[in-house]
C-alpha cells in the first residue's frame, strides 16, 4: 500500500463521515487562510490512502457562505492530494432529472455574491483557463462507477450555485430553468475554482434531493425533504466512491495538473513576500 495521500473526498449535506475507511487518523491543519471546516480524516479505501473532509463540519455547523473554501482546498494541497471527489446535494431544474438521480456536472454558473473564489490578488495576478471547470477524466470515472452500481446517473449538466441558505423563490427557480440550468445547489463552485488554481483535479457527484419549487405537481423543497432523500442517496454515493478509487490511474494526463503554467502574469520580483510565502505550494513550481 502507498502511504501517500492520493485522493481527497469532500462530504456534503448528509455525508459527514465514511465508515468504509480503515487505518484512520484525524489531522488538524493550520493554513495561511485560517481554519478548515473540520479535521481531515485520513484513512485507507480500497488500498488507497484518502483524506475525507465534511464540508459543513461534523454535525453540519456551517451554512454555505460560512465555509472557508480557501482553507479547505489549501489543506488538501498541504496533504499532497492531487484529486478531489466532491459530494453535494442539489435540486433538479429539469423534468428528466428526478429526486434520487445522480448528476456528474460538467459546467456551472456562479450566482453567489459574498464568497472568495481565488487564491490570487493582493499583489499577485493570475488568470487560469477555465472553459471546462471540472476534471473530465475524473468525472468520467465517477459516471462509469455510478452506472455500474445501478444508479440513474446523468453524465454532464450545468449547475447553478446560489448563495443560500434559503432555497429559491418560485420566480428565481423558473428563471434558472429559462437560463438552461439543469441542477441547483449552494456549494462546489468555489471548491472547483480553487482546486483548479491549486492544480488539483476536481469532479463532483451531485445527489438530487428535490425538484426545487418550479414543479407544480410536486411539493416545494424543504430541509426535511432534502434530508430524507439524502439518506437514501448517501449509500449509493459511498458505493460509487468505493468503485471509483481503484480505477484512478497513478499518473494524470489532464490539463488540471499544469493549470498555472501560463496563468501567472505578475513579475516574480513584484510578488509581495507574504503572498509568495502563503502560496508557496502553488507558486514554487513556476517561480525562480
Amino acid at each position: 500500500m502507498d502511504d501517500k495521500i492520493q485522493l481527497g473526498i469532500i462530504g456534503g449535506s448528509g455525508l459527514y463521515s465514511m465508515q468504509e475507511l480503515s487505518d484512520i487518523t484525524a489531522v488538524s491543519l493550520d493554513t495561511p487562510f485560517g481554519p478548515t471546516s473540520d479535521d481531515y480524516i485520513i484513512g485507507t479505501l480500497e488500498g488507497v490512502r484518502v483524506a475525507f473532509l465534511p464540508r459543513h463540519g461534523n454535525g453540519h455547523r456551517l451554512i454555505p457562505t460560512e465555509i472557508n473554501f480557501k482553507a479547505n482546498i489549501y489543506g488538501f494541497k498541504q496533504l499532497g492530494v492531487s484529486r478531489i471527489i466532491s459530494v453535494t446535494a442539489v435540486g433538479s431544474l429539469k423534468e428528466d432529472i428526478h429526486p434520487l438521480d445522480i448528476v456528474i456536472p460538467d459546467q456551472f454558473y456562479d450566482h453567489t455574491k459574498h464568497r472568495e473564489s481565488t487564491f490570487f490578488g493582493k499583489g499577485l495576478a493570475a488568470h487560469i483557463a477555465y472553459a471546462d471547470p471540472f476534471c473530465c477524466d475524473l468525472a468520467a470515472l465517477i459516471h462509469e462507477s455510478a452506472v455500474e452500481t445501478g444508479s440513474t446517473a446523468h453524465k454532464g449538466g450545468t449547475l447553478i450555485c446560489i448563495e443560500g441558505p434559503a432555497f429559491s423563490t418560485r420566480a428565481e427557480s423558473n428563471l434558472y430553468r429559462q437560463w438552461g440550468m439543469d441542477i441547483i445547489g449552494m456549494t462546489i463552485v468555489q471548491e472547483a475554482k480553487l482546486s483548479r488554481e491549486a492544480e488539483i483535479c476536481y469532479a463532483a457527484m451531485a445527489l438530487v434531493t428535490d425538484d426545487d419549487c418550479w414543479h407544480e405537481e410536486e411539493t416545494d423543497v424543504t430541509a426535511a425533504t432534502v434530508v430524507e432523500n439524502l439518506e437514501n442517496n448517501i449509500a449509493h454515493a459511498k458505493r460509487i466512491i468505493r468503485n471509483t478509487v481503484p480505477k484512478i490511474p497513478p499518473a494524470r494526463e489532464c490539463t488540471c495538473a499544469n493549470a498555472l503554467e501560463k496563468a501567472i502574469v505578475t513579475a516574480a520580483e513584484k510578488i509581495p513576500s507574504e503572498i509568495r510565502r502563503d502560496l508557496a505550494l502553488l507558486l514554487d513550481k513556476y517561480l525562480p
